[in-house]
């Protein structure tokens, strides 16, 4: 099992129920995968450094968890196709 910090940027232009349930949405991806998860942070709405999809804010998520590379890719997977995310980024941390 490797280490992962996860983050990722939900859409501004959402309801608050719905931004919420992109978030939880992403976290049943991680724990169906057997991921553990150590740290849950929703870190709010912050300004993009750049515009993405026309967007210059989104909502920030930050997951740490302990998971196989399978499930990395699996994230990965349903992020590119998730329309809700503006960004997503997975890096694995170093023990």
């Amino acid at each position: 099992m490797n280490k992962y910090e996860i983050m990722f940027v939900v859409r501004p232009d959402m309801e608050e129920a719905e931004i919420k349930k992109t978030a939880e949405s992403m976290k049943k991806v991680l724990t169906d995968s057997k991921a553990k998860i150590i740290e849950e942070k929703a870190i709010g709405q912050r300004e993009l450094a750049y515009e993405i999809k026309k967007f210059n804010t989104g909502y920030y998520y930050l997951f740490v968890v302990e998971a196989n590379p399978e499930t990395e890719q699996e994230f990965n997977r349903v992020a590119r196709i998730n329309e809700s995310l503006l960004r997503s980024i997975v890096v694995r941390v170093e023990e």
